[in-house]
């Protein structure tokens, strides 16, 4: 009885001890996962176990997104994870999502999975139209997209219409173009071509450094008001605050870098934004929403961190991870050169095959004719032989005919008659006999040159009948006995097609003389991107006067509009903010009061 009650207590002790859970969805850009979650836990455990997760080091960038009322807002990492205004239905979800964007994609970015999460990112906002995309960058950008998805273009199998059910180009464009689709297939399938040999993060990348220079690339835009209840929008991004029209998202009227702002604070609805320098004064804006102040000072803080942070040395953390990125980028391009040499020797093994292949075909085919040609030669020579015998025998019956016919010529002239009749009767009968055999012996000795005439024919197809039979031997031998392949190409199975190659575990030792090597193949490279960049800027070219004629001007948005406007005076993103930035902090503080 009592160990009945110690059991009952020990089990109660036992179910009081763990802990209470909820059930938690993130919802990431290519997967949805979930997890069991403490009751206690704040934003920053779930945040790391999502990180850990996914195997993520450059953390400073990403965030859990939820929706409050159609108004976005991010997961506080002090904060418990229930206490945020979500829904309590379970699973609770929340979106993994990039929520401060580099400056250069290129340079900031250091692991494959944080490029690949932001690629999926923009290329999901330049198709959902969230960020504004010319139609030829759209086109270019699709056929990065298609490279780093299907691997490099093979005309064998990447056919006609392979890309009719992929989502490759924002709406806005693809009405704005009488054109079908696959006239847009054929345009991006041209460009896709020329991408042979990127690996899947390399084209990601070339992507990013394409998408980074648009003009709405990475900005968070705010509807605000100024003290003279001027309705503006407010621009959050990584190089700093940007005040734009409400009808042109693309050209900010004023900009501030970070560097030039102190202080940034909020009280109810009212922002205050104070410069770095002090005799500037203050100034300040209104927006519809506290939740919205607190959403702006978020944005604000965190891009700000990451815009002085770039301008130090590196942490110990992020030199580590660079180094091993440049190992890593290292070992895969060693590693896919020996691929290229390993495919090179497969081809090489297949065309020598092929070759073999061919010229066995082409023996087998000479061998056949050749001896249909011994036996034409056989047959010839016995029929020419039977022949001959023929007319051999002919010439003998013959030879024997005009002999008795001489015989007889000469009984008769032996036993010729006295009379003068039977005299000139014989002497007709003689002339006769002599005629007779006078064509006798001309018919025999015809027939005789005949029979020599078939004697040579029989002799000279009989060689012809030996040269055939040697070349038949000398086919046979070579068909027998095929040229070597060389020892560097590859032993191929009987069917090509299907064999692979096993390759054989490899360490990397970086040596000096590697490094080196490695090192004169990226100054190549770079030689070779800004060829490849500036071919690229002239199919840009190319494709947007190629295609102009096709536009329906009736179908232009705003934004195509002032896009046009922006490119015809030369103007781009980061000219445009330069531009602004030359005018003192004061003169543009001014002017955002004046607005």
């Amino acid at each position: 009885m009592a160990g009945a009650i110690a059991s009952r207590m020990s089990f109660s002790s036992l179910k009081r001890k763990q802990p209470k859970t909820f059930t938690v969805r993130i919802v990431t850009m290519d997967a949805e996962m979930e997890f069991n979650c403490e009751m206690k836990w704040k934003g920053k455990d779930l945040f790391d176990l999502v990180c850990r997760t996914l195997g993520l080091r450059e953390t400073w960038f990403f965030g859990l997104q939820y929706t409050i009322k159609d108004t976005v807002a991010w997961l506080k990492m002090d904060k418990k994870v229930l206490d945020h205004d979500v829904s309590k239905e379970e699973p609770v979800t929340f979106h993994f999502l990039a929520k401060f964007y580099p400056e250069n994609a290129e340079e900031e970015l250091v692991q494959e999975i944080t490029q690949h999460l932001f690629f999926l990112q923009v290329k999901k906002q330049i198709l959902d139209e969230k960020i504004y995309c010319p139609p030829e960058a759209s086109v270019l950008l699709a056929s990065y997209a298609v490279q780093a998805k299907y691997g490099d273009y093979d005309p064998s199998v990447h056919k006609r219409g392979f890309l009719a059910q992929e989502e490759l180009l924002p709406k806005r464009v693809i009405n704005l173009y009488q054109m079908t689709q696959e006239m847009w297939e054929e345009r991006i399938t041209s460009w896709y071509a020329e991408h042979r040999g990127r690996a899947r993060d390399e084209a990601e990348m070339e992507y990013l450094k394409i998408a980074q220079d648009l003009e709405m690339y990475g900005v968070n835009y705010f509807a605000i008001r100024n003290k003279k209840g001027t309705e503006l929008l407010l621009g959050v991004d990584a190089l700093g605050l940007h005040i734009y029209d409400p009808e042109n998202r693309l050209t900010p009227k004023i900009s501030f870098p970070w560097n030039e702002i102190r202080n940034i604070s909020y009280s109810d609805k009212e922002f205050t934004i104070k410069p770095l320098d002090k005799k500037i004064d203050v100034f300040k804006f209104n927006s519809s929403k506290l939740r919205v102040n607190k959403l702006i000072l978020q944005l604000c803080i965190g891009n700000h961190d990451l815009f002085m942070r770039r301008r130090k040395a590196d942490s110990l953390e992020v030199q580590q991870m660079k180094a091993q990125a440049r190992e890593e980028k290292a070992r895969k391009q060693m590693e896919r050169q020996r691929l290229a040499r390993e495919k090179q020797m497969r081809e090489e093994a297949e065309r020598t095959r092929d070759e073999l292949e061919r010229r066995l075909l082409q023996l087998k085919e000479e061998a056949t004719m050749a001896n249909e040609a011994l036996m034409r030669s056989e047959e010839t020579a016995d029929l020419l032989a039977e022949k001959a015998q023929i007319t051999e025998e002919e010439a003998k019956l013959l030879a024997q005919k005009a002999a008795e016919a001489e015989q007889e010529m000469q009984r008769v002239k032996a036993t010729a008659i006295r009379t003068e009749e039977e005299k000139r009767l014989m002497e007709q009968k003689v002339l006769e006999a002599e005629m007779l055999a006078l064509k006798m012996a001309e018919e025999s000795e015809r027939r005789a040159k005949e029979a020599d005439q078939l004697k040579q024919d029989l002799q000279e197809a009989r060689e012809s009948e030996r040269r055939a039979k040697q070349k038949l031997l000398e086919i046979t031998s070579k068909a027998s006995y095929p040229p070597p392949v060389s020892s560097s190409t590859t032993a191929l199975p009987p069917d090509v097609p299907g064999f692979g190659l096993i390759g054989e575990s490899l360490s990397f030792d970086f040596k000096d003389t590697d490094m080196k090597r490695l090192s004169m193949e990226i100054e190549k490279e770079k030689v070779e991107y800004m060829e490849k960049s500036k071919h690229l800027q002239e199919q840009l070219n190319e494709l947007k006067t190629e295609i102009e004629a096709l536009k329906l001007k009736e179908r232009e948005t705003a934004l195509d509009i002032l896009h046009g406007e922006n490119s015809d005076r030369g103007s781009s993103k980061h000219s445009t903010i330069r531009k602004l930035t030359l005018q003192s902090t004061k003169s543009r503080v001014a002017f955002f009061e004046e607005l």
